[in-house]
């Protein structure tokens, strides 16, 4: 018999996104974008595999968009409703349990950002061209999904703009035809992805191939021409930042790392599964802003391949991606990554001690302190089981759990296993309580 439809939050910290009833295994996406008038043509189709019979499956769409068709199975659904955020699809046949469900819809519209307490997230469009900033719940804005970071999926996007603009998106750039005013850019990502990771960046760019020693990872920048010098000298530096933290967290996860450059500029960077994008005030000719290459290359490990299942476990990228930071200031010959560390549990101090790292609530998961306190977790834990173990722990956890959803249980779990002693004192003071504790003094380097 059908299942009643299931409206449980998948996740309580976005109750409203994320779906019951099915699982996604790819995505494919057709768009077609004109920058003049922001405006977008897509058709998605979409492979999933039922969990349970039902009658009914939702996906998550923005009210900015219209659906225009849906076929199931290759058939028109019976029936589809598109609102609040949810497009409803009735197939017109039962799906048995663990049956294809195939969905494609068409669809357009002007996307616009998605509004809520971490302020708008999404599409955006820029002074010549658009990007794509989802986390956590803005991937919705342009194409339909099952919009939870468990939800991880295979990708192909193909996207249509004008020419004289370049088109950026996850993987591998397969193909790429050039028909009168408008460019074809057609790009493959083999490896589960997020969908808050999925993205598209578009702009007056040009594409620049990194140096880096043979046998390294593919790297290459995509920016303006008017930022290259810049660019050249705060970014001269990140082949050797990707030697160190493949040395310390494992293989790089995905077959190459792209750096955008926005015309723009931007407050923060934003990460993307294979892609970080920078706005043109992160090229200030200093280095300015080398701590964030660091951090932002760090998610490539901590965040897209091992992607979080809850988004209480927010540390797990953010304070892996913070304690990156003080790895490569330590490499390259600045402050000790103990130095950094000490610094920040002082500051720490001076603030309030009310948040919970291990489950900060949905209004406090991008706050400042969730990314230092959980460095500084990381650090005690460093202190505990010194350097040897600490990085074998590392690249155990990035090789077990390579491309897939995890959980502060598993990582404390894993962590136990190179500890003489139980860990559960340290995982209560740091991650579960709300006050700040105090640091044990610096080990000897290479201490066991």
């Amino acid at each position: 018999m059908p299942t009643k439809f299931d409206d449980t939050p998948i996740d309580d910290y976005l109750p409203q996104n994320g779906n019951r009833g099915y699982r996604v295994s790819r995505y494919e996406l057709e768009l077609v974008y004109k920058v003049s008038s922001n405006r977008l043509t897509g058709r998605a189709e979409i492979t999933t595999v039922t969990t349970a019979v039902r009658d009914r499956y939702a996906l998550d769409l923005a009210q900015s968009l219209t659906v225009s068709k849906v076929f199931v199975n290759g058939a028109r659904a019976a029936k589809y409703i598109h609102q609040h955020g949810k497009l409803v699809i009735t197939p017109a046949q039962k799906i048995p349990a663990g049956g294809v469900l195939a969905v494609v819809v068409q669809y357009n519209g002007v996307p616009a950002p998605v509004h809520g307490q971490w302020g708008e997230v999404g599409w955006e469009e820029l002074t010549e061209g658009a990007l794509v900033a989802s986390q956590p719940n803005g991937a919705a804005s342009w194409y339909p999904c099952d919009d939870h970071p468990s939800s991880k999926a295979s990708y192909r996007i193909s996207i249509t703009t004008d020419t004289p603009y370049y088109a950026q998106a996850n993987g591998t750039l397969m193909r790429k035809q050039t028909k009168a005013s408008q460019t074809t850019w057609v790009y493959e990502q083999p490896e589960p992805m997020a969908t808050y990771l999925a993205t598209i960046q578009i702009g007056p760019y040009r594409k620049h191939r990194l140096e880096a020693p043979r046998g390294a990872v593919p790297m290459q920048a995509v920016l303006p021409v008017r930022l290259r010098a810049a660019f050249d000298h705060d970014f001269a530096r990140q082949p050797q930042m990707m030697e160190v933290f493949t040395e310390k967290f494992g293989p790089y996860p995905f077959e190459g790392y792209t750096v955008v450059i926005t015309d723009d500029e931007l407050e923060i960077p934003i990460e993307a599964q294979g892609i970080s994008i920078f706005g043109a005030n992160h090229c200030d000719g200093r280095r300015g802003s080398e701590r964030l290459v660091a951090h932002e290359l760090a998610h490539q490990w901590f965040g897209n391949s091992l992607t979080l299942r809850q988004w209480r476990d927010i540390w797990l990228h953010e304070g892996f991606a913070c304690y990156a930071e003080w790895i490569w200031s330590e490499a390259a010959g600045g402050q000790s990554a103990d130095h950094l560390a000490r610094s920040a549990h002082h500051m720490l101090t001076r603030l309030p001690q009310d948040i919970l790292i291990g489950d900060p609530g949905p209004a406090r998961m991008f706050d400042d302190r969730v990314y230092k306190r959980g460095a500084l977790t990381l650090h005690a834990l460093r202190l505990h089981l010194g350097d040897p173990k600490f990085f074998n722990l590392l690249r155990e956890w990035t090789a077990r759990y390579r491309h897939a959803s995890v959980t502060t249980d598993e990582f404390t779990d894993l962590a136990g296993h190179y500890s003489a002693t139980p860990l559960r004192g340290l995982w209560d003071a740091w991650l579960y309580s709300l006050p700040l504790p105090q640091l044990a003094p610096p080990s000897a380097p290479g201490r066991n």
